[in-house]
């Protein structure tokens, strides 16, 4: 996308002040901006063409003072010319030529006004389109906080996308295995995923230790019994690059049921280590949820439903061809629309994740139908883990089933 950061204007201070009248003007953008009546449509007895006393002169009089309108006869009754009354005279000037003089002829100020009214109406309409399209700077009350890093947090973000993909692998990778296989690493996934709740690991430490087992695997053909050897140690190396507080080898060792002696997990963890060249500093898809999100103005439960989805996807090999940042990305747009049941995806989160709604739909509609089976099978750990208060039992929530209607 093009653009610069100084075109983007803050949250609040896009409607000036003058024109925020306890915000009736955003609240009635639904609606339609044409309420008013033509006022040649208001009570013609009001408005009489002629007066009842004019004549082929150059002027008439008009009466000013008039009754409010009431019943039909009271009103008609009070319309009717009364000599008595005191009557505030303007000069309107008549021409016997005049092609409006006809009984359905209309005063011109009538038709100025209507026609000031009109161009009021299209100028308010061309200003809602206009708020509707900006982008809104979403760092711009982070300028005084030096973790935010406002001032080159965008070259960061580019910076991930530029190398994205070379921590990505084929999702064809187990062809070269012959003795494991996608189910297996599905297996071992979605029992990470309890070890890493039970834990009480960051979330960060998840998506490291995934990144770290398919690129291994990528790397080393192995046999079957090490492969859960493979997922603990991946879980402990994810640990000590992301935890201030790291579980000791022994209890990755419990947790195996004690499948595997320390010496293995610390020859694995040489193993492992060496293969990747100690490449760890890597973009996963929970740093660029963050971001994303942060474009979104999310709140908890939209940010554990995106969660709940992406870690579905953790599971699933397939999911492997999609960049972690277009699968953050999905993620997002794919728990709005099961939130509020429609398409929604802002120019605001266009412009952050640099990704429009028609390049998402296809990872987004995957992701409908993991949400769909996500508490059958035998595989339901991820399921499991957000339908509880934690996580705002986003695993509850209806799935956006209308995406797969296309």
């Amino acid at each position: 996308m093009e653009g610069s950061k100084e075109n983007r204007v803050p949250l609040f201070p896009l409607i000036p002040s003058s024109n925020l009248q306890g915000r009736s003007r955003m609240e009635e953008s639904l609606k339609p901006l044409h309420h008013r009546l033509p006022l040649r449509n208001i009570n013609q007895n009001l408005m009489p063409n002629k007066s009842p006393h004019s004549r082929k002169s150059k002027a008439h009089t008009v009466q000013h003072h008039y009754p409010q309108p009431q019943a039909t006869k009271k009103q008609n009754l009070l319309l009717a010319p009364n000599t008595s009354f005191h009557l505030d005279c303007e000069i309107i000037d008549i021409h016997d030529d005049d092609e409006d003089a006809g009984d359905n002829a209309v005063p011109e100020f009538v038709k100025h006004t209507e026609a000031m009214l009109d161009e009021i109406d299209r100028i308010e309409e061309v200003e809602m389109q206009d708020l509707q399209e900006t982008v809104l700077d979403i760092d711009a009350y982070d300028r005084k906080d030096p973790l935010a890093v406002v001032e080159y947090v965008d070259d960061i973000y580019s910076h991930y996308k530029n190398i994205e993909n070379w921590s990505c692998v084929s999702p064809n990778y187990f062809s070269s295995h012959f003795d494991i296989n996608e189910r297996m690493r599905a297996i071992l996934i979605d029992w990470l995923i309890e070890v890493h709740y039970k834990f009480e690991l960051l979330e960060e430490t998840l998506f490291l230790t995934v990144n770290l087992i398919d690129r291994f695997l990528e790397r080393q053909v192995l046999i079957r019994k090490k492969l859960q050897l493979v997922g603990v140690t991946a879980m402990l190396i994810a640990c000590k690059y992301e935890e201030v507080s790291v579980p000791t080898v022994e209890d990755f060792i419990l947790i195996t049921d004690k499948a595997y002696t320390r010496n293995e997990v610390l020859e694995m963890e040489k193993l492992m280590v060496n293969t990747l060249q100690f490449k760890l500093s890597v973009p996963t898809p929970y740093m660029f949820m963050r971001r994303f999100l942060k474009a979104a103005y999310s709140d908890k439960k939209l940010e554990f439903l995106s969660f709940f989805l992406v870690e579905l996807c953790l599971v699933e090999c397939k999911m492997l061809k999609f960049s972690p940042s277009l699968l953050a990305a999905a993620a997002i747009y794919t728990a709005q629309c099961s939130m509020y049941q429609f398409k929604q995806w802002t120019k605001t989160s266009e412009w952050y994740t640099d990704y429009s709604e028609e390049q998402l739909l296809e990872c987004s509609r995957l992701m409908v139908t993991f949400h769909r089976k996500a508490g059958s099978g035998k595989l339901t750990g991820v399921c499991r883990k957000y339908s509880s208060w934690k996580y705002g039992c986003a695993a509850k929530i209806e799935p956006a089933l209308f995406l797969l209607d296309n």
